[in-house]
């Protein structure tokens, strides 16, 4: 029979004993953990720690995992209204669903797509999210509210391109609002600032310099989109003569700073370039399946020491299904060819997915240890998937679900109990969100090439071989 529990057992500082938690070093048993406001306060054997805090209670949470919360290093948190638009859509969809859709958004609306967004990650188990930047004039503020009030942690981007087609824009202006833009969310608990170009050809070398180096002064995240698609790389060469992560390197852009989404379609000058720089990747399996060109060679970067986080691109926020995504898609893209049957096994996607995420965006999360921020999840294990159990880390990256997540926790404080807030009315914004969503998609000025469903079967049925064996 299992053992109830109740949300208000973790609003006190206590002693937290599951049957497993995973530590930098993998899956152990017998150990607790001491959560203490924002942080763990200590993390050893329960033995240890009882004898150390005779004062405090133990909870003990037979049957459950403890580990750190997913971070998604790659996201767009203002595009949540329009995820299935792009099903079918061939590469580049930025041009003609997101700009479009973006460009029009109010505060108020940015306001309700980044906290529906914010609902969805949290609800997948990631406690972090890395916002690449939004296409709209203003609002920033109002997706800062959103997450913080959802109680998602952020890193937050403001893009900061100069060109506009062939138009050259004043550089002062851009540069003034990145720095008020870092000026204003340092030392926040839950927000990040971060600085972003979303592709490099839409910047001066000049600008991606700067930028760059803004954020390397600050500490914070340079972040871009590169080599993600073949007429991407296509369009660098014809403009800059090379291709995007070489146009970064001889921009001066490249660095412990730069964290670079996708980047799927690499050279070997171009994998050393980002070695040899320290410059990070943000994986993003999910995205490669639905509309990319290429998988990211990531089982090899990690191989040469790059380093390497995992992202959703916004396609869907699912923790236990981006692993999955990982690992399945470098055993379809590169392990089969070689005979390599384990791509790493389950334990390198999972510390990229969480400990590695974490040093991609330069925060003291992903892991469970003393003084790390408290970003954890509570897992059920007692469930048909995972019994019997014989390796813990491949049946998580393989087998466990999203609705094993009993709790979800950021900065010390339970956010979600059983996939739901509890102190924020997340059904009042879901139907909030339906009735603005269509109206925000209605007058947007979208292409899709890919076309509708109905178009799609009617097409399909009449294809079909009849009884003849004709298309009836």
């Amino acid at each position: 029979m299992k053992t109830q529990l109740n949300p208000s057992q973790f609003e006190q500082r206590c002693l937290l004993a599951p049957d497993w938690l995973l530590l930098a070093d993998g899956p152990v048993r017998d150990h607790a953990i001491l959560l203490d406001g924002e942080r763990f306060g200590a993390v050893g054997p329960l033995a240890e720690l009882q004898a150390a805090h005779p004062e405090l209670a133990v909870t003990a949470l037979p049957g459950k995992l403890i580990m750190p919360g997913f971070v998604d290093t790659h996201h767009h948190l203002t595009q949540a209204f329009g995820k299935a638009l792009v099903f079918g859509e061939p590469s580049e969809i930025f041009r003609r669903v997101w700009v479009p859709m973006e460009s029009g958004l109010s505060p108020d609306i940015l306001y309700l797509t980044a906290k529906l967004a914010a609902l969805e990650a949290l609800r997948g188990g990631f406690t972090t999210v890395c916002d690449a930047g939004t296409r709209a004039s203003e609002g920033l503020d109002a997706i800062a509210r959103a997450t913080t009030e959802a109680g998602l942690r952020c890193v937050l981007g403001l893009v900061c391109n100069d060109k506009r087609g062939s138009e050259e824009l004043a550089p002062g202006p851009i540069l003034a609002r990145a720095e008020q833009h870092i000026a204003g969310w340092q030392g926040q608990p839950l927000v990040t600032p971060s600085l972003a170009v979303p592709i490099p050809e839409i910047a001066t070398d000049a600008m991606l310099h700067r930028v760059s180096a803004l954020c390397a002064e600050a500490g914070i995240l340079f972040q871009t989109h590169v080599n993600e698609h073949l007429v991407a790389v296509e369009r660098s060469l014809e403009q800059r003569g090379l291709r995007p992560v070489e146009h970064l390197h001889r921009a001066g852009a490249l660095g412990p700073q730069a964290l670079l989404a996708h980047a799927t379609l690499l050279t070997p000058d171009e994998l050393m370039l980002l070695r040899d720089s320290d410059s990070a990747v943000s994986y993003n399996p999910v995205a490669s399946a639905w509309k990319g060109n290429a998988v990211a060679q990531a089982q090899l970067m990690h191989s040469l020491g790059i380093r390497l986080g995992l992202g959703t691109d916004g396609t869907r926020s699912d923790g236990f299904r981006l692993l999955d995504y990982a690992e399945a898609a470098q055993r379809f893209a590169f392990g089969l060819a070689v005979g390599d049957s384990s791509c790493g096994g389950g334990w390198p996607w999972l510390e990229q997915g969480t400990r590695g995420g974490a040093r991609v965006l330069g925060l003291n999360t992903g892991e469970i240890a003393p003084g790390r921020a408290a970003d954890f999840l509570l897992v059920d294990l007692e469930v048909p998937e995972l019994l019997p159990s014989w390796d813990l880390c491949w049946e998580l990256v393989r087998l466990a679900n999203r609705d094993q997540i009993l709790g979800v926790f950021v900065a010390g404080r339970l956010r979600l109990w059983q996939g739901w807030p509890l102190d924020w009315d997340a059904r009042a914004l879901m139907r909030e969100v339906d009735e603005h969503a269509k109206a925000v998609v209605a007058r947007a000025p979208i292409q899709k090439i890919h076309p509708d469903s109905g178009r799609h079967r009617r097409q399909w049925e009449a294809q079909r071989p009849g009884p003849g064996g004709r298309a009836s």
